[in-house]
């Protein structure tokens, strides 16, 4: 169980490689933090966490968990906020399944994952489920708006130590595919609701006899929010990736589908489930009704059908001549066979898009080969910037990462904005009719015919969060004087919106000839041309386009995105530190199990660190604690200079030596400063430990790699077992504890 009372920090613990690192890093920053008079608590949100606090009646006393998100989510509305989160894992359907499973195994009585609930009481259980999956953890924790950009020294680093870039040619077949229409961009409607239309509206489904449904009978829609809502033809998306496989044959190149359906936990598994249906449509043709007794669903993707079947020879052999017939696809995992339909959680867009334009256009195919990529994208609203990046790269070739500039982002994301919001209204349409929102006042705000299947969703952005980001975004151009760009496209019903509050904010503030608005390809455009002539760009932008983008050029830039510095003002005062846009890394934990070797890259919580401490600093009037955050940017400076990042080889360094190294460079500086003499006294002696006993430490950590290592659990590891193999030098552990 977290800690009651709320201490200076909170450190969040979650999931996979971060949650590993900080069994390492916690000790070291706690016993740095006090000297300081600073508390480090924690508060769980890892998937495990939230499993058992939404199940306490199934489990014994001992066994019960608090339930800390949303704990921190009322934490996150205060002043007094000051929080280091970490990745967590958005959990797809197979990824909270395989969670539960392993906490039942270790005698926690949770129920099992209802696919296909029929009792009032299984629809409860897959209700209070279907709260976990997907981003659940963000939209609590984010009550303010998003400043990400890369640390001046991580820059400067990755400029004198570039990164390996794939060559880009001009006769390039990968290429981004989208839907030509009846998607989710051509259907949007959008309005910004007035105070007569304000109050609780309600989400409607009146089929074609004239009765009515009620989906949603409470949606809160205050004054100045705007309201959205749209579908996607499920029919012309069918179509639309028939074709793209089709398409992808006639090219000779690979067939990928990139999307987010973690975040999108209710559209992006559907059109995910009509991928695996299209790539395997004859076999679905043909076995309908064997696949559905065996408990198929598409929205798990092939990996859980493969398991399925594999007990009956026809439906396998057909499949693998189905597969001899179709394009090559893109694999995540070549060697296990693992494609890239294989789990809607493998291939996340943000992530997965920039791998491919990094690499100059290259995927991996099912013999470990490289070849182009069909980069199949069904929607239109945020693909045309994949598109416009991979075209500039064909003409241009790769970016030279030891002179470009940087593009930092300013997102709108407070309080569950824009797409990331709808989760709770988001349907698939039961029959042929009309979706509407019925306004509190009994208006019809928006309207849509729809047909059976298609995917209708609807989701907001609220008035201060607005005004709050275009306050945020004067402030970043102002204090950098870079090129600032609104990444808003006037064609688009909801940007459009965006746009009525935009312009006349820039007029008052008389700083409208210092932005420019662009919609999202023409945006890309020129933010590559800024940077490849050395100078940077901000992109103001919402919440999706914020997630690609702190992926997108972070990679571009500097290899990866989880040395990001990540900063959310909370609306209210607080302030929620981001270790980065890295993920939570699974591989990296697949590799310390089998080899006891961490390649993950603290450096965002290095970051994060740093700049939590000096924010404690100006609002707590802790001078000391400034004097520990200076420090500690000193200790990161030191990380890069000397290379001292983990290695990706077991044999090298890995995570636990950056850590050993963080903590030297951190105490030696505090042991120099002339800020805060006391101190200076303390750190003195162990810094001086620290250096006496470099090699004894080194040596003890060098020991542990290379044989596998046993952390109790994959998503729920034992917390004893997990600090034996994350602090496995005696000697360090005697200094820092």
């Amino acid at each position: 169980m977290a800690e009651n009372s709320t201490p200076d920090i909170l450190y969040t613990i979650v999931d996979e490689a971060p949650e590993l690192a900080s069994a390492s890093f916690l000790p070291i920053i706690r016993k740095f933090a006090d000297a300081a008079g600073v508390t480090v608590g924690t508060k769980d949100i890892s998937l495990a966490a939230r499993i058992l606090a939404t199940f306490p009646e199934t489990l014994t006393d001992a066994q019960k968990q608090s339930d800390d998100l949303a704990a921190l989510g009322e934490l996150v509305k205060t002043a007094d906020a000051n929080v280091i989160k970490l990745p967590n894992v958005s959990a797809s359907v197979p990824q909270l399944v395989a969670a539960v499973t392993e906490l039942q195994a270790q005698g926690y009585a949770l129920p099992n994952y209802p696919e296909e609930p029929t009792t009032d009481a299984e629809k409860d259980i897959r209700a209070r489920y279907d709260t976990i999956k997907g981003s659940a953890v963000n939209p609590v924790l984010r009550e303010g708006n998003s400043d990400r950009r890369a640390a001046k020294a991580v820059k400067n680093y990755a400029q004198n130590n570039p990164h390996s870039m794939g060559k880009w040619a001009s006769d390039s077949k990968t290429k981004v595919s989208s839907m030509p229409g009846n998607d989710f961009y051509a259907n949007e409607k959008s309005a910004t609701l007035t105070a007569e239309q304000a109050g609780d509206a309600k989400i409607e489904f009146v089929a074609k006899d004239g009765s009515v449904t009620v989906l949603k009978d409470v949606w809160p829609l205050a004054e100045g929010t705007v309201a959205d809502a749209t579908f996607m033809s499920v029919k012309a998306l069918s179509a639309f990736l028939e074709g793209a496989i089709a398409d992808t044959k006639s090219d000779g190149t690979m067939f990928s589908l990139h999307m987010k359906a973690t975040m999108m936990k209710v559209s992006d598994p559907i059109i995910f489930g009509y991928a695996v249906k299209a790539w395997l449509k004859p076999v679905f043709d043909k076995y309908a009704t064997e696949l559905k007794a065996l408990g198929v669903n598409a929205n798990s993707g092939m990996g859980d059908l493969l398991e399925r079947v594999k007990g009956n020879s026809e439906i396998t052999e057909a499949i693998a001549a189905l597969r001899a017939e179709r394009p090559e696809m893109y694999m995540v995992d070549s060697d296990k066979g693992i494609t890239n339909l294989h789990v809607p959680s493998d291939v996340i867009i943000d992530a997965s898009m920039p791998a491919v334009i990094r690499a100059g256009g290259k995927g991996w195919d099912s013999q470990g080969n490289k070849g182009d990529v069909n980069c199949v994208i069904p929607d239109n609203c945020y693909a045309t910037v994949y598109d416009e990046t991979i075209n500039y790269f064909k003409a241009n070739g790769a970016l030279d990462v030891t002179t470009a500039g940087s593009v930092a982002n300013v997102g709108l994301m407070a309080q569950k904005a824009e797409e990331y919001g709808s989760h709770p209204t988001t349907f698939e349409a039961p029959a042929d009719g009309t979706i509407r929102v019925v306004l509190a006042n009994g208006d019809t705000l928006h309207s849509h015919e729809v047909e059976a299947g298609d995917i209708w969703r609807a989701c907001t952005v609220k008035k201060a969060p607005i005004e709050n980001w275009i306050q945020l975004a004067l402030d970043r151009q102002r204090l950098t004087g870079s090129e600032a760009i609104f990444w808003l496209d006037a064609n688009r019903a909801h940007d459009a919106e965006l746009i009525k509050y935009v312009r006349p904010a820039l007029e008052v503030a008389g700083v409208a000839d210092k932005f420019l608005i662009l919609a999202p390809r023409e945006a890309t455009r020129q933010s590559l041309e800024t940077i490849t002539a050395g100078k940077d760009s901000i992109a103001i932008t919402g919440n999706v386009l914020r997630d690609y983008l702190t992926d997108l050029f972070p990679i571009l830039e500097l290899g990866t995105s989880a040395k990001m510095l990540s900063i959310v003002k909370l609306m209210n005062g607080g302030g929620l530190f981001e270790t980065g846009a890295g993920g939570s890394a699974p591989k990296h934990v697949q590799q310390l199990v089998e080899e006891n070797h961490l390649r993950w890259d603290s450096m965002g919580e290095f970051c994060a660190l740093g700049e939590s401490l000096k924010f404690l600093a100006d609002v707590k009037g802790n001078a000391k604690a400034g004097v520990l955050g200076e420090a500690a940017e000193v200790a990161t400076q030191g990380i890069l200079d000397n290379n001292k990042s983990p290695s990706r080889k077991v044999g090298e360094p890995d995570n636990r030596d950056s850590h050993y190294w963080f903590a030297r460079y951190w105490a030696e500086a505090l042991a120099e400063q002339k800020d805060d003499a006391e101190l200076a006294e303390y750190f003195a002696p162990i810094a001086g430990a620290l250096a006496a006993s470099e090699g004894a430490i080194l040596s003890e950590l060098a020991a542990a790699q290379g044989k596998s290592a046993d952390i109790g659990g994959y998503y729920h590891p034992s917390v004893a077992k997990k600090a034996k193999v994350m602090r496995p030098s005696a000697t360090l552990n005697a200094i820092i504890d």
